[in-house]
């Protein structure tokens, strides 16, 4: 079971850490030009900042709080904090361009609430992130 946790939180971590590492490096308007990107063009460059710093400190609170065992707690209010950016991006991205990209960023929804909610039940059951 633990090791099913820790690859769900991997793969968000993942997927979080490339989308925040590219909002963050890659130039506004080399990303305007990538498909699915049209969204881009409604935020300045501070604002895609502050989106890929959430992002990465999300990927720092999905796995740091559980592998060093302290405030193990803070997993789940990590999970929460992605899954707000998520919500964020699913109705700006389906404001901004056509429904057939909307459902891109609600791909990794629903792992953010069953793995995180499933570690956070192992946690209570009182086993250690080593067993």
């Amino acid at each position: 079971m633990n090791l099913a946790l820790w690859i769900v939180t991997g793969l968000l971590a993942v997927i979080f850490l490339v989308a925040g590492a590219a909002k963050l490096f890659v130039p506004k308007e080399k990303m305007v030009t990538k498909p699915g990107a049209a969204w881009v063009e409604d935020f300045s460059p501070g604002t895609l900042r502050t989106i890929a710093t959430l992002e990465l400190l999300g990927v720092v609170g999905l796995i740091l709080p559980a592998a060093l065992d302290i405030a193990p707690v803070l997993v789940p209010l990590a999970a929460v904090g992605l899954a707000l950016v998520m919500v964020g991006a699913i109705s700006r991205t389906g404001a901004a361009t056509s429904y057939a990209h909307s459902p891109a960023p609600a791909i990794p929804f629903p792992k953010l609430g069953t793995g995180e909610i499933a570690r956070e039940r192992w946690f209570q059951m009182g086993a250690t992130v080593a067993s």
